[in-house]
């Protein structure tokens, strides 16, 4: 099969861009350099978690409007633009605000929300506390560690063209089962409003040779948390 062909089998999307080529190296960033470099990039991150708090979404659901952002807007928003765009998208689909108020920059009344604004003095501790995504699952683990697995064709099984944290890169691709992290809510339901559906996590050792035909360090692993549907024996 020629590299068009895989092209047109299975399109790529334009933020699942891990290993493609002629996006440009990835330059790590100076260990030295500030965490936001500026000003308005820690209120764009303050912001959207402020309004993740309201609890009309949850975090697979945010994850999902980033990735559908417009191709064009996606490759020239910066980081932080991506997630005030989406966040824009989010409160305006889930009736927060509307969009003369988002046109505007003003509101028209009090939100029927208020009551669960995050005030200031309560950040830390709901930081700390975090958001946890394991849940119990009555099933035993399907795969031991040890195991040689092959990762499954496509993206989401549930959802055309929907969210999934199986990268088109690492699909149809041979690994190794090197740990089990337990059960844990599925993205590719949650992202929808379908449920939790936890599965079981799965920590995956692939060989980068195996990943991509040039690989610039073939002797590489690269390690993906793996749920178990996107997995076979």
């Amino acid at each position: 099969m020629t590299a068009d062909q895989k092209s047109q089998d299975h399109p790529s999307r334009p933020h699942d861009m891990g290993g493609r080529f002629g996006d440009g190296a990835v330059i790590p960033d100076d260990d030295a350099a500030p965490v936001f470099t500026q000003d308005w990039h820690g209120r764009a991150l303050a912001l959207t978690l402020a309004a993740g708090a309201l609890g009309a979404w949850n975090l697979d659901i945010s994850r999902h409007a980033r990735e559908c952002l417009s191709p064009e807007d996606y490759s020239r928003f910066s980081y932080y633009e991506k997630w005030l765009a989406a966040l824009a998208d989010l409160l305006h689909a889930h009736g927060v605000v509307r969009l003369e108020e988002l046109q505007s920059g003003q509101s028209s009344g009090v939100s029927p929300l208020a009551s669960k604004q995050l005030p200031a003095d309560r950040v830390a501790a709901v930081l700390a506390a975090g958001g946890p995504t394991d849940r119990p699952q009555a099933n035993p683990p399907k795969f031991n560690i040890g195991q040689a697995v092959k990762t499954r064709i496509g993206g989401n099984a549930m959802v055309e063209g929907g969210h999934t944290r199986l990268p088109q890169y690492a699909q149809g691709k041979p690994g190794l089962i090197i740990a089990h992290h337990g059960a844990h809510i599925f993205p590719d339901s949650h992202a929808h409003g379908q449920g939790e559906a936890p599965q079981h996590l799965y920590g995956v050792a692939f060989r980068a040779q195996d990943l991509w035909e040039a690989s610039e360090h073939p002797g590489d692993d690269v390690i993906l948390d793996l749920w178990e549907s996107y997995l076979e024996a």
